[in-house]
């Protein structure tokens, strides 16, 4: 008899559990979600064949990747180059790259593989499908790979905290819900019915459902009821991700991830190479890196913004949501913009601590007296540059005063526009930071002045 690995025999145990039929749930099936770490998720029609998958081998004694995501198993593990009996397998589902199916392998054939899985017509069972489906096989790491792996999994691979880039990720997805909103179904609004920011279509295609006649009015009622988990799983899966903003900082991420949601992925990455001046083609490469580092992020944001506006002027239903469109855009810049500035803080207070400790240093090896040339010369050095230099804060500003004037304006008999605050807004800006550039050239011309001393003769008399 073939030995079967321990997460097999906890999966054969649930063998036989469904779905239940209308406005109940399976406490089996909600159970599984709890494993995995979704005991938000209390709908048994929520896809659910990686919670199985999860549940067994969490069960079993091994880490899961406690996703809801069946592809999130092509990077668990071990790769197998061919099916072994208790093996997990990857399968896609469609032509869309986020959704699949995983099950354990129990069977094969020439072209078909038997799986033994949850969520295959409702509930957990043995079905066959066809071998062109695979994306691959996965196996448990042998121990020692999973105490490495859980040494290393307090960072990512660009050295920001796990914790971190979950925070950065939940502060933004606050932010693209506020802005979406709940569920709406404006007959202008080419995506039908959508509720927080998720429309039937790609709703449907999560569930691997077609929309028909016959099955519409049943989904929207899901959509109206979409579980927060799910709704969590749809945006870091279609738009966090394939945007690459955990790979950006905090500010830019919020600002492109925004657009990812608003213009599609390709777009927001086709608006942020515009932004910084790389190439446009769709991908951020090794260019596209260097164009962001080296340009100053505020100005990066602005670009950002007045592209993402140019874009959503040129859409034929500008006439309808144009304002709400705005107004989203330049809520994001101002949050963007507060971002930065609490980067920028921070690392002012790493510096800070640095320059102390090299301070008490210097004054523990008996160098106290030591200044700094810029100190022999009678010039002071400034913490911090003169706030009328700040392209963030003059954005910041232009922007908030770009949104509520038009408002305002017509109470007071004004009629003033958006677009009129933001050139006016602009100008003003360039005056004033070229003000700033004369005034701290005159200031550093009268420290020079100030620091020269005459060199003057002195009469001394030597005695013998």
């Amino acid at each position: 008899m073939q030995q079967q690995p321990d997460w097999l025999l906890w999966a054969w145990r649930e063998l036989g559990v469904h779905e239940v039929a209308g406005r109940g749930d399976n406490p089996r099936i909600i159970e599984m979600f709890k494993d995995v770490g979704h005991s938000a998720v209390e709908d048994d029609e929520v896809a659910w064949c990686a919670a199985f998958a999860g549940a067994c081998l969490e069960r079993s004694g091994h880490r899961s990747t406690r996703s809801l995501m069946a592809r999130s198993y092509l990077t668990w593990g071990e790769p197998l180059d061919e099916g072994r009996h208790g093996a997990i397998a990857v399968l896609s589902r469609g032509d869309d790259p986020a959704l699949g199916h995983v099950g354990f392998v129990v069977g094969e054939a020439d072209r078909q593989i038997f799986l033994l899985g949850g969520n295959q017509s409702n509930g957990v069972t043995v079905a066959s499908y066809a071998k062109d489906r695979l994306l691959g096989y996965r196996w448990p790491q042998s121990p020692v790979q999973v105490e490495a792996e859980e040494e290393n999994s307090a960072r990512t691979n660009d050295g920001v905290h796990a914790g971190e880039v979950a925070t950065l990720f939940d502060s933004a997805l606050a932010h693209v819900l506020e802005m979406e909103g709940g569920y709406t179904d404006d007959p202008n609004d080419p995506g039908g019915p959508t509720n927080k920011g998720i429309t039937l279509a790609v709703f449907a295609r999560w569930l691997g459902e077609p929309v028909t006649t016959g099955s519409r009015s049943r989904l929207v009622a899901r959509l109206k009821r979409i579980p927060d988990a799910m709704v969590r799983e749809i945006y870091v899966t279609r738009y966090w991700t394939p945007a690459e903003c955990e790979r950006l900082i905090p500010a830019l991420a919020l600002m492109h991830f925004d657009a990812a949601v608003n213009h599609g992925v390709q777009g927001a990455i086709r608006i942020l190479q515009q932004a910084v001046g790389a190439n446009v083609d769709g991908e951020i490469g090794p260019e596209t890196r260097r164009c962001i580092s080296a340009k100053p992020i505020a100005e990066t944001l602005l670009a950002y913004a007045e592209i993402r506006r140019d874009r959503y002027r040129a859409l034929k239903h500008f006439w309808r949501f144009g304002r709400g469109w705005m107004r989203r855009v330049d809520r994001t810049l101002i949050r963007a913009g507060q971002a930065m500035e609490h980067d920028v803080g921070q690392v002012a207070d790493r510096e800070a601590s640095v320059h102390e400790a090299r301070k008490e240093s210097k004054q523990s090896t008996g160098d106290r007296n030591m200044t700094t040339q810029s100190e022999q010369d009678g010039e002071q050095v400034p913490n911090s540059k003169w706030w009328g230099e700040s392209m963030t804060i003059w954005g910041v500003i232009v922007t908030a005063a770009a949104t509520v004037l038009p408002v305002l304006g017509p109470l007071i008999g004004l009629d003033i526009t958006g677009e009129m605050v933001r050139q006016i807004g602009q100008q003003v800006t360039e005056v004033i930071q070229a003000l700033g550039g004369v005034l701290g050239t005159i200031m550093a011309i009268y420290g020079r002045v100030r620091a020269t001393q005459p060199v003057a003769r002195r009469l001394m008399a030597v005695r013998i």
